[in-house]
């Protein structure tokens, strides 16, 4: 089970979240992905830690490289968790037409 507070504490980072962009594209390495920051490699493998324990990357071990990739469960576990307010948000929105159309039919 994806923890949801490591999960947006990971997010909260505009490095990371170009990161994981970055991975939506495909596999990259350490290098790869630290093409267009300017930071050292130690600096963006700590991003990448965090990433990992968040649950929002994998690493796959391909001989000396060890290529990134997007956890899509980590993924689905958000969209799960949204949903709910998703649909509170639905049902407030569906009131508020509701009294506006009546607002409006009250209005000559």
């Amino acid at each position: 089970m994806t923890n949801l507070d490591s999960v947006f504490q990971a997010l909260s980072d505009p490095t990371r979240r170009a990161i994981l962009a970055r991975l939506i594209e495909g596999e990259a390495t350490v290098d790869e992905l630290r093409e267009p920051f300017a930071m050292s490699q130690p600096s963006i493998s700590r991003h990448l830690k965090v990433l990992e324990q968040a649950g929002l990357i994998a690493t796959r071990i391909d001989g000396t490289s060890r290529p990134r990739r997007i956890e899509p469960a980590a993924f689905a576990a958000i969209e799960d968790w949204l949903k709910q307010y998703r649909a509170v948000w639905q049902a407030n929105y569906a009131r508020l037409d509701d009294v506006l159309k009546e607002l409006k039919e009250e209005d000559p």
